[in-house]
């Protein structure tokens, strides 16, 4: 059987405040923010590149789907980061916190976790 999927392309989060989630992300992570639109229905997206992948993160204001309330462990993404110091360091000059960790794993890295802004968690791995 031939492969059905050509590829990956991104991870949809709808959120209650497009800037201040558009914010969160370039400013913690440095992101670049791709492409804006608005849909048919009146969803305003941003796509945002994530470095080294061809996989982008679309995050969508949609108040007519109601206000988003995200549940504790429903999903999360994962970067990973080539010091967690050096990274913890970064959020402390920009005023932002982890909220868990960093831990050592059994597998001799380094996680820890960052809630965006919506309450969608965020792990960031040092290998």
């Amino acid at each position: 059987m031939s492969t059905l999927i050509k590829k990956f392309l991104h991870t949809r989060m709808r959120v209650n405040d497009l800037e201040k989630t558009l914010e969160f992300y370039t400013k913690v992570f440095g992101f670049e923010i791709t492409r804006r639109h608005e849909s048919p229905r009146g969803s305003k997206l941003a796509f945002l590149a994530v470095p080294n992948s061809e996989e982008e993160i679309e995050i969508t204001y949609y108040p007519g789907s109601g206000s988003v309330k995200v549940q504790e462990d429903l999903m999360h993404l994962a970067f990973e980061v080539e010091s967690m110091d050096g990274f913890v360091e970064h959020l402390n000059s920009i005023g932002y916190k982890l909220s868990d960790g960093p831990t050592n794993s059994s597998t001799g890295s380094t996680f820890a976790f960052i809630d965006a802004p919506e309450g969608y968690e965020i792990e960031i791995i040092e290998k």
